[in-house]
């Protein structure tokens, strides 16, 4: 006799012990998640003999936590063999679980801060409440904070006030020997900020900021590196459109490529930014400032390809989903870097680099070369500084040739 689980799953026996009452929940929450057929059904029979097991065991279900998991499955291990994926699914189990508050909270002891660690805590909540900084630039800062006050303290009493120019530049010194030109800028930017924090917290009263030495980082110093026109096209010609991760992946980089977006733009694009009457779309750039663009015609019809015949189902608003289940938007913009690089790798296409920037680098070359000016290229590009742009001006070889002055006593 079979035993239907929402009208989707089929089980041999009924279903018994605490978790009985809530597999049907933890089935639909599977399925909404976009996973197969096979997986939801393995996913359940393990609910199932977990609850049994439970059951038998004498537990009840507001007493359940991981480290049942991990006892169940050391007892299923000497009566089945174990499938690959059966550890994922009662993790899944659990984290559902946890989320309906039908289980108590899996408490993690905590481990007590260090005295560098909460001086980092407070001088993080100072960035983000008093300066209102971009998470991303706090994210950035701390390590070199952390690293700093290691250096200078170890693990003991923090002691801000016995710190004395000499200490700020060696740590300077010795941080530049090991880092890049702009990630060392970044650190002599992150340790002024610091150290002026500590100023306006009373801890010192000299202006050790002003002892943070300069790294050498001459602007502009390299020419952006862009991949060309012609290996775009022979990239975007390779991608399979017919399918799903397709028809996602080529209206990725036709938004790359066309609107030269940053990944990250094309991470949080979400279904309300696209004004298909306008023809516009709502770019959310950096420092939280929004910028309406055109969309061309056939980054829309890609888009609308995807949407019409390649977006999962799913309640996420955002228009670029995974594949794969959960299903869900990207996390970061590392994934549509992913997509980026994973195409380049199977049109096995020349390009100085597999990320997404590089297209974004392409776009501004060709608006220059057509005679776009440096004021446009930045209006497209969302950039906050008219010397952000300026670095463009490099790759037109042809129009610095003619400003180069002949080299005295050279050939004629």
């Amino acid at each position: 006799m079979k035993y239907i689980i929402d009208k989707q799953v089929a089980l041999s026996r009924p279903l018994e012990g605490p978790l009985s009452a809530h597999i049907a929940s933890f089935s639909r929450s599977i399925n909404d998640q976009g996973y197969s057929a096979f997986s939801l059904n393995r996913q359940v029979q393990i609910a199932a003999g977990f609850s049994r097991w439970l059951k038998q065991s004498g537990i009840e279900l507001g007493s359940v936590c991981s480290d049942h998991a991990i006892r169940y499955f050391r007892y299923r291990a000497r009566h089945v063999r174990l499938a690959r994926g059966d550890r994922a699914a009662l993790r899944h189990l659990i984290d559902f679980l946890d989320h309906e508050g039908l289980i108590a909270g899996q408490k993690i002891p905590e481990r007590r801060p260090t005295p560098a660690e909460r001086y980092v805590q407070a001088y993080e909540e100072y960035l983000r409440d008093a300066r209102a900084l971009a998470r991303a630039t706090i994210v950035n800062y701390l390590p070199f904070i952390r690293d700093f006050l290691k250096a200078c303290f170890g693990d003991g009493r923090i002691r801000i006030s016995r710190l004395r120019a000499v200490d700020v530049v060696r740590f300077v010194q010795q941080e530049t020997s090991r880092l890049r030109p702009k990630r060392a800028k970044l650190m002599t930017t992150a340790l002024r900020s610091f150290l002026r924090y500590a100023r306006y917290r009373g801890n010192i009263t000299l202006d050790l900021a002003a002892a943070v030495p300069s790294v050498a980082n001459w602007s502009m110093s390299s020419i952006p590196r862009s991949i060309p026109t012609e290996q775009i096209r022979q990239l975007l010609s390779s991608i399979d459109r017919h399918s799903a991760t397709g028809r996602r992946d080529y209206a990725i980089l036709l938004l790359l490529a066309r609107l030269g977006l940053r990944a990250g733009e094309v991470t949080f694009l979400e279904l309300d930014d696209i004004d298909w009457g306008a023809g516009q779309l709502s770019v959310h750039g950096k420092s939280g400032q929004r910028s309406a663009l055109p969309v061309p015609a056939d980054v829309g019809k890609a888009i609308a390809e995807y949407l019409r015949h390649g977006r999962p189902l799913s309640p996420c608003r955002r228009v670029f989903l995974r594949a794969r289940a959960p299903i869900a938007g990207f996390r970061g913009s590392i994934a549509v870097s992913s997509v980026v690089r994973r195409c380049i790798q199977r049109a096995g296409v020349s390009s100085p680099t597999t990320g997404a920037h590089q297209f974004r680098h392409a776009l501004a070359t060709e608006m220059l070369r057509h005679g776009a000016s440096l004021g446009e290229i930045g209006d497209l590009l969302g950039h906050h500084h008219p010397d952000t742009t300026t670095i463009y001006a490099k790759v037109d070889i042809k129009a610095l040739r003619k400003l180069a002055v002949p080299w005295p006593g050279g050939v004629q």
